[in-house]
């Protein structure tokens, strides 16, 4: 994966969620949710990286905007493991800041992206 800011955000959420899924399967005996968790927390780098071979501009973007769709699902299943209390306060703030600033990274850039195209 390449050096840019989302690339590496991604990266380390991606191995925030596997550490957190180990934890949750192994200590907690949370199977379902932490599994789905773990799909689409770690699916958002792989889109990015992806992303860095784009054939196009809106490849590039169709990418990026799946990570997104995955990141706000990876968002989604931190709130229900949150309010089922299988996380806890810190826990669940700590990943769903990540999360966020992950979203709102990827928003900007596909903006931007888009915006450029109007050009």
């Amino acid at each position: 994966m390449n050096g840019n800011v989302i690339s590496q955000l991604s990266k380390k959420f991606a191995l925030r969620v596997v550490r957190l899924y180990c934890c949750l399967r192994d200590e907690r005996q949370e199977f379902v949710m932490s599994k789905q968790l773990y799909r689409c927390g770690t699916s958002i780098g792989a889109n990015i990286a992806e992303s860095v071979y784009a054939q196009s501009d809106a490849d590039y973007v169709s990418k990026l905007s799946i990570a997104l769709k995955e990141a706000g699902e990876a968002l989604y299943w931190l709130e229900l493991l949150h309010e089922s209390e299988i996380l806890s306060d810190v826990e669940f703030e700590s990943m769903s800041n990540d999360a966020k600033t992950i979203i709102g990274t990827l928003v900007n850039i596909i903006n931007k992206m888009k915006a450029k195209g109007k050009q």
